[in-house]
């Protein structure tokens, strides 16, 4: 990349933050991950790259699963799954459970609810069986999707996260991904289901309902907490993938490896405050705005407006004053053709405290390609400047 219209110049009214230095935090976790969904800027990075086995995080992607099939009309809440004989024998009493009967057959809507809130080993293979057959065929599609999302260090080989001798893995930063992807490709879906404070299914031998509280730490102890999953197995330690929306500001949080339940609800908590009070958002351009042109290469035109595609914010630390600078780069001459609404350019971001961030800007209009002649013209033009 390289620069062609610095941005302070471009809009001579942004002077340079005033200097501060990037929050610190110091993780109980051995692996922690936090990423501010509104800039892209990822705020701390603890391991995130380690590969992990992640117990009952791995519902996260059997639940995404089942909301793009929704999504996409292949799946119906209403409909229902049996618990098989088979099932049951394996997964009764297994670990987490939603405490589904022998032979009892139960919605889709109510199987969700016993993954997300109550992480129901039973509940995600009757839910896998039901969508594909058998559990082995419905992690195909776990992995088929991983792949679709770009999950470069993920596999799954079950659909619940049970210890499978190393088969099944992920990283934090694919947790975080994937955390990112069911919120916004499947949001009514993510909202009816993971901000679920409890759920009432099967009954006591005394007849009684059970009634469990969603395992999630952050619900009800951070403002604006609405997901995502908890998992632990001895191999594993005590993890969590979370998110909250703070004044239309979502952070996603991973940590994995602690030793300790409190530990996690303790770390959980402390790590999210962190991120909303030690960061806040500047805004940078309204979507729509022009910050500047570049020049284009072979095309019917010489140069191509930069606009930014949403509203551009950059996540600063919150000691930070004044405002931010920024600079436009992109290879180029830009070659044509290039179509509307093409990822161009970048700006790129001084937060203030010595680190850059980068926000893209796409083509205002659509540029063609010229022909010979076209490419003579506009030659020919360049030379009158």
């Amino acid at each position: 990349m390289r620069p062609f219209l610095p941005f302070a110049l471009a809009l001579p009214f942004l002077v340079t933050a005033a200097a501060a230095s990037t929050p610190s935090y110091d993780s109980s976790a051995p692996v922690a991950y936090m990423i501010d969904l509104s800039s892209g800027r990822v705020l701390y990075d603890r391991d995130s790259g380690r590969r992990m086995p992640p117990a009952s995080l791995a519902k996260m992607m059997t639940v995404h699963v089942a909301f793009k099939l929704i999504k996409e009309g292949k799946l119906r809440l209403d409909q229902s799954f049996p618990m098989r004989t088979e099932t049951w024998k394996k997964w009764h009493g297994q670990g987490s459970t939603m405490f589904i009967g022998n032979n009892e057959s139960v919605t889709v809507e109510n199987l969700l609810h016993g993954i997300v809130a109550l992480s129901g080993n039973d509940a995600c293979v009757v839910l896998a069986e039901g969508i594909s057959g058998s559990e082995e065929a419905f992690t195909d599609l776990m992995n088929a999707e991983a792949k679709r999302l770009g999950l470069t260090n993920s596999h799954f080989g079950t659909s619940n996260g049970w210890p499978d001798e190393g088969r099944t893995y992920v990283t934090a930063r694919d947790l975080a991904v994937l955390a990112r992807a069911t919120i916004e490709q499947t949001p009514d879906l993510y909202k009816q289901f993971y901000a679920t404070t409890s759920f009432k299914w099967g009954r006591t031998m005394g007849g009684a309902d059970i009634e469990q509280a969603n395992r999630n730490p952050i619900l009800g102890k951070v403002a604006g907490a609405d997901g995502l999953k908890t998992g632990h197995t001895e191999e594993a330690g005590f993890g969590f993938t979370g998110s909250a929306i703070q004044n239309g500001r979502r952070l996603i949080m991973v940590v994995a490896g602690l030793s300790t339940y409190n530990g996690r609800i303790d770390e959980s908590v402390r790590f999210m405050d962190w991120g909303f009070k030690a960061w806040k958002l500047r805004p940078m351009a309204k979507k729509g705005a022009v910050l500047g042109t570049g020049q284009v290469q072979g095309g019917w035109s010489r140069s191509v407006d930069l606009v930014a595609p949403r509203d551009l914010v950059a996540t600063i630390p919150a000691s930070a004053g004044g405002q931010v600078r920024g600079r436009i780069v992109y290879d180029g001459p830009i070659k044509a053709p290039i179509a509307q609404g093409q990822e161009v350019a970048k700006l790129v971001v001084d937060a203030g405290d010595g680190t850059t961030q980068s926000l893209p800007l796409v083509a205002g209009a659509a540029v063609s390609e010229a022909g010979f002649f076209g490419r003579l013209w506009t030659g020919f033009l360049s030379l009158f400047g």
